[in-house]
């Protein structure tokens, strides 16, 4: 996904890009900059970090008291097939668990991704992304340190970007958004855009 963007740029005639993304869009956008930083003026990353070592020590079961929310669905999607007409099962249950703000995704959000998830083509490529993962994994091993400036955005992934930034990124800045589940952009739209816009005056 990552060579499509950049064979995308470079038909569009750009020599750098400034590229961001959200959960699976930060997986991509950090692939992106890992494969071609030369492109890569500034990279933006909401609530998540790229696939590394430490997702193999994900716990099998959940831990009774602990504040966090048991990521199960990474090993359900190696599963393949099981939720073809049944995906607002899952959207239900993840928005409800990783949302902080309940009502700022709608029903008819949620009706939308159910929609487009539903085929069994969706539904293979949406297990195909988590199959990969033991793929993305070693790629990280053998990526160089960013060098181009990296902001990352948390909600409640803001640990997580704490965490695996300063090992991956050379020059690096963290912001959190308060009050905020997993989606910051449905949730804290504004303020999302804020930090993201004040990032982007410094370094474009």
């Amino acid at each position: 996904m990552a060579c499509d963007l950049f064979e995308l740029v470079k038909v569009m005639g750009y020599n750098q890009v400034t590229i961001g993304g959200h959960d699976i869009g930060a997986h991509v956008a950090f692939s992106f900059a890992a494969n071609y930083p030369a492109f890569v003026s500034s990279l933006i990353l909401l609530d998540t970090p790229h696939p590394d070592d430490s997702m193999y020590r994900l716990p099998m079961l959940p831990i009774p008291g602990a504040d966090y929310v048991y990521p199960w669905w990474l090993a359900f999607n190696q599963i393949k097939q099981l939720l073809e007409g049944r995906m607002s099962i899952v959207i239900d249950w993840i928005f409800n668990q990783l949302l902080r703000k309940k009502d700022s995704v709608t029903d008819f959000d949620r009706a939308v991704y159910a929609a487009a998830y539903n085929s069994a083509d969706a539904i293979r490529a949406s297990n195909a992304w988590y199959q990969a993962f033991p793929q993305d994994i070693a790629d990280s091993r053998t990526y160089a340190k960013l060098t181009m400036p990296v902001l990352g955005v948390g909600g409640s992934g803001y640990a997580l970007l704490q965490h695996a930034l300063p090992a991956v990124a050379t020059t690096y800045s963290l912001e959190k958004i308060d009050d905020a589940g997993h989606f910051i952009l449905a949730e804290k739209p504004e303020e999302t855009a804020h930090v993201i816009t004040q990032f982007l005056e410094c370094y474009v």
